[in-house]
């Protein structure tokens, strides 16, 4: 117990440290919220990389992923380092960074305002962010809390009041580099603690080959969720039980985080050139390591469980369980205390992020100049900074309240919020970043049908009345994914068949993209 509150303690100094000492770093809006769009490339690929992933990936989605697809969940942790990390730096970073900071956005709101030219579709953007947002940050909260309880035998509640005052300090006070020095110290301890982790759950069970040995003897039961198979060795199979729900995860996670503010915000503070090939490398390497490696000791949750849980579609103590069952099966108070400080640190760095997209937001985008008609950058920063501490407190409500419901397990939160927002923003933006055409009323089409179905796949699963079917899209996360990929194609049918923008305004947009800017001759041959 020494050692777990040591670490804590010492992990909990260094980060509100961090956050006092670039207090005077955020003395404006510009630099509170993007660090003055001069942020260098470790910073930013590491605050992007422990953005991603948190206490509902490495405690939800790979308990659950792993225990439901065996091995072949490692599939998504691939997924989320090449198309979610790398395909994303490529694709959206520099388009991103060059736009945004010529139509003077932001947050990904004021980007739909200023480049569809309509403050409706400002205001609607900012509603779903912050509708949607909360429930993914109570999430966290719920990972958090639940590893914190087993560890220190506090009560659920005092671990979320904890970890809420803790993230209000030093974002409030440091803002966005705070934030994402933080990101950066908290990535490495995940970095090193997941690897540490993996070995030690392998060699507790005679190393990786029989580990494997053991999860291929284990029969998956037929269930009312028809997720498994009778076979033996379907754990260890190539595409897993289920290859379609495999499918839906993967792109929710990985294609998702393109529409996911808090994410995309990343790149509006690149600081040059060089860092989108650089930044694109690094976060990567570490998205393979921390993502791959939680679903990879997620993928062996059934050889830790007991024999009557074992082949089961969802085991006795639920999803939620099964990640803190194989730490606990450690024995071991210095791998708890390493483990305590790893989610703290998973956990920490996307809450700070998401507090920070969802007061942005409903301050920069709501707020000023239409409820609060004179604001000032002084008034907006205290606005925001309010607003930070009324969000945390509101998640962690909901997150007590989602402890002690029927609602048991973190991924039907998070593949609620992610299918709204991603299912939402994706296709406007990535449109609005590459087509002239996109126009505002397809746009709002693809808001409303996608918050339209996430917001029915959850009333339909709450009074249990789910058509047979489209039993596929009961799940949050086939929902999302499938909100995601209509949205692709709804966006640009829907802008063929509606009048054009006007050209002018959109030239404007794109001519940012047409500067001539000088480089170096190690860059280019000319």
């Amino acid at each position: 117990m020494f050692i777990k509150i040591f670490l804590l303690v010492l992990f909990f100094a260094v980060t509100i440290f961090v956050g006092l000492y670039f207090r005077k770093r955020a003395t404006n809006v510009n630099d509170f919220v993007l660090g003055g769009r001069n942020v260098g490339m470790w910073l930013t690929a590491f605050s992007y990389g422990a953005t991603y992933f948190s206490a509902v990936v490495f405690v939800g989605f790979a308990g659950q992923f792993g225990w439901r697809f065996g091995s072949a969940a490692i599939w998504i942790g691939l997924g989320n380092a090449l198309i979610g990390s790398l395909m994303a730096w490529f694709i959206l970073g520099r388009r991103t960074r060059v736009m945004t900071q010529h139509l003077k956005s932001a947050t990904m709101p004021q980007f739909f305002g200023e480049r569809y030219l309509s403050t409706a579709l400002k205001i609607g953007a900012s509603a779903i962010v912050f509708i949607f947002l909360i429930p993914y940050t109570a999430s966290l909260y719920n990972g958090l809390g639940r590893l914190f309880e087993m560890a220190f035998g506090v009560p659920f509640e005092f671990c979320i009041i904890a970890v809420g005052i803790l993230t209000a300090i030093f974002v409030v006070a440091g803002g966005y580099f705070a934030t994402a020095v933080n990101d950066c110290i908290q990535g490495l301890v995940m970095l090193f603690g997941i690897m540490a982790v993996i070995i030690i759950a392998l060699n507790s069970q005679g190393g990786f080959v029989e580990a494997t040995k053991t999860l291929s003897q284990i029969d998956g039961t037929a269930s009312a969720e028809g997720a498994f198979s009778a076979n033996p060795g379907v754990f260890t199979s190539l595409l897993g039980p289920n290859p379609i729900n495999l499918l839906g995860v993967v792109i929710l996670t990985s294609l998702g985080v393109w529409g996911l503010p808090q994410m995309v915000a990343r790149f509006y503070s690149i600081k040059s050139e060089t860092m989108i090939t650089k930044g694109a490398v690094v976060s990567t390497v570490f998205a393979v390591f921390v993502a791959g490696g939680s679903y990879f000791l997620g993928s062996f949750g059934r050889i830790f469980a007991t024999s009557a849980d074992a082949t089961l579609a969802r085991p006795a103590g639920g999803f939620d369980s099964i990640i803190p069952g194989i730490l606990a099966s450690f024995n071991s108070e210095a791998i708890m205390a390493l483990i305590i400080v790893l989610v703290f640190a998973a956990s920490i760095s996307t809450l700070s992020s998401l507090v920070m997209a969802s007061s942005s937001t409903l301050t920069l985008d709501f707020l000023k100049g239409h409820v609060i008609k004179n604001m000032n950058d002084k008034k907006q920063l205290i606005i925001i900074r309010a607003l930070i501490v009324v969000f945390i407190a509101l998640s962690s409500f909901i997150a007590i309240s989602q402890y002690n419901s029927s609602i048991n397990f973190i991924a039907q939160l998070m593949g609620i919020s992610w299918g709204a927002l991603a299912g939402a923003f994706l296709a406007p933006f990535l449109y609005g970043l590459y087509w002239k055409r996109t126009t505002k009323t397809a746009v709002w089409c693809n808001f409303i049908f996608s918050t339209s179905v996430m917001i029915l796949n959850v009333v339909l699963r709450m009074l249990n009345k789910f058509p047979v079917n489209l039993k596929i899209l009961e799940s949050p996360i086939n929902a999302g994914a499938f909100c995601m990929l209509a949205g692709l194609i709804i966006v640009p049918l829907v802008s063929l068949i509606t009048k054009a923008p006007e050209k002018a305004a959109v030239d404007n947009c794109f001519s940012c993209y047409d500067q001539e800017v000088s480089v170096k001759v190690k860059n280019d041959l000319g």
